[in-house]
């Protein structure tokens, strides 16, 4: 198979599964499953990058399986933490929104706005597909540092969920903003892990020496992740939805920690 018949079917494939969602979601499904069945396509398309036999790609086997199991690994725990949530009931408060500034419009709207999220899941397949189709033979330094940053940015994913969902189990902290564990260091911890662990693809991709061009072109998912993250889908939504909901509290939370990068909190200036 060619790259661009691989890339053609992917596309197709993910063009449809959120068609899927979409059909659920406009018939009454929450749409928290958005972000699952998402999560879930971004990895089983990075998968099939990595493994599928392409003609004219050289590559190594051994890269090709751990870029596919690392895929699998990021997409499933991330896809399990969404569809836990949803499970539980209750709507994504960054969709609700746009459900209501969109009024009678919201099908059609949504339809789109998640065939873009289709595109963007392509977008970042092309770099798992880098990540696995580097032609350099045998182990290089820059894949244990890619794959080791992969693992962090997982791990580091997964603890800020938890600590999120073991602060939102307290009933003492109704109304509270979460500011404990890696949510003191930055307002968006499990989005910082998230970009990381496309930048370890781009790591691995690159090379050491970085004489292999098409490696280069897996910088597209840690830039395109980092867009959406802080300036689109991300962070711009969900804090205007926080300011609504927890006001002077998020306000002075806002005050003390970074909004993406990790950082020590900023004292409070007194006057």
């Amino acid at each position: 198979m060619s790259a661009a018949a691989l890339f053609l079917l992917l596309g197709a494939a993910i063009s449809m599964g959120m068609t899927a969602v979409w059909l659920a979601v406009v018939k009454g499904a929450g749409s928290g499953w958005v972000d699952t069945v998402w999560s879930f396509l971004v990895g089983g398309a990075g998968v099939a990058a990595a493994l599928v036999p392409v003609s004219d790609w050289q590559s190594d086997g051994q890269r090709r399986l751990l870029m596919a199991a690392v895929a699998a690994l990021w997409s499933c725990r991330l896809g399990l933490h969404i569809l836990r949530r949803t499970l539980k009931g209750g709507e994504d408060p960054r969709y609700a929104k746009l459900q209501e500034e969109w009024g009678e419009r919201w099908r059609g709207r949504l339809f789109l706005f998640l065939q873009i999220q289709a595109a963007a899941a392509l977008l970042l397949t092309t770099t798992t597909f880098a990540a696995a189709r580097n032609p350099a033979m045998g182990w290089q330094w820059s894949d244990i540092a890619g794959i080791a940053i992969i693992v962090i940015a997982v791990v580091g994913e997964g603890i800020a969920d938890a600590q999120l969902a073991r602060f939102r189990g307290n009933d003492t902290n109704g109304g509270k903003v979460c500011d404990v564990g890696l949510w003191g260091l930055s307002r968006h911890p499990n989005y910082f892990f998230q970009w990381l662990g496309w930048v370890g693809y781009a790591v691995v991709a690159i090379g050491p020496a970085g004489d292999w061009g098409w490696g280069w072109l897996a910088l597209a998912g840690p830039t395109l992740m980092y867009w959406l993250l802080v300036h689109v889908s991300g962070i711009p939504p969900l804090e205007a939805h926080m300011m609504r909901s927890r006001g002077a509290a998020f306000t002075a939370y806002a005050r003390r920690v970074n909004a993406f990068w990790p950082g020590a909190q900023k004292r409070e200036q007194t006057t």
